[in-house]
């Protein structure tokens, strides 16, 4: 894609906090996009994923933060603290995760691109090495990008909205060669589902275990804060 240094066009990004979103964030600032950073406090379990996107979204032309609250509807380890986040692998659809959470994420990020006239929304979903949740597959981001384009004044006058997904057929591994490529600082994201208050990874849950493995088969050094060491 050939962009207008002089006059970039505009995409929102939402930024977790995470590794793969940090990467795409990177992905977006180096195809030549302006970039808006969108957050979303959801009530989740870890205050310092934030903390962490703060720090991933610094070089963005404006961040936000908007806070939603899915905890008012439970149905997930990670925003019910009742139910524990599981620490072997899961048959199906994981306790972790969160009931329509990208259908809702999308929704916000749409809604800011078009007031912002942008028609780029960039998002981390990856359905190679991943938890197995189904709003992180190709089907679900080309059904949302045609709801889209029939659903918002830019979509129906130039149908020209685009949800950009460049990790979706990636491996971590391959992710992760990439982000260090264009110099993403991967010690300052949070991947872990329960990470202590200093944003420590558990070293023990699915992310943590997946995160870790990615880093070996790239042959790049994990900068993983552990709260203890993995065996």
């Amino acid at each position: 894609m050939n962009l207008d240094a002089s006059n970039p066009p505009k995409a929102v990004v939402l930024v977790s906090g995470g590794l793969d979103s940090a990467t795409v964030l990177a992905m977006a600032h180096d195809r030549g996009f302006e970039c808006y950073a969108l957050s979303l406090h959801y009530g989740q379990r870890a205050r310092s994923e934030l903390d962490a996107a703060k720090k991933v979204a610094a070089g963005s032309a404006l961040h936000r933060i908007v806070d939603i609250d899915l905890s008012q509807f439970g149905g997930s380890a990670l925003t019910d603290t009742s139910i524990d986040v599981p620490e072997d692998e899961p048959d199906g659809i994981p306790v972790t995760y969160v009931p329509a959470r990208n259908t809702v994420f999308l929704s916000l990020a749409l809604a800011w691109a078009e007031a912002l006239d942008a028609r780029d929304i960039f998002i981390g979903v990856n359905a190679v090495d991943y938890s197995g949740y189904p709003d992180c597959r190709a089907e679900f981001i080309e059904a949302f990008q045609a709801m889209a384009n029939l659903a918002t004044k830019v979509g129906v006058e130039d149908g020209d909205v685009h949800i950009h997904t460049p990790l979706i057929n990636l491996t971590k591994a391959e992710i992760i060669s990439a982000g260090a490529g264009l110099s993403v600082d991967y010690a300052a994201t949070v991947s872990c589902y329960q990470p202590d208050g200093q944003g420590r990874a558990c070293a023990r849950c699915d992310s943590c275990r997946i995160r870790a493995d990615g880093f070996a088969a790239a042959s790049v050094p994990d900068p993983t804060r552990y709260q203890v060491p993995p065996a």
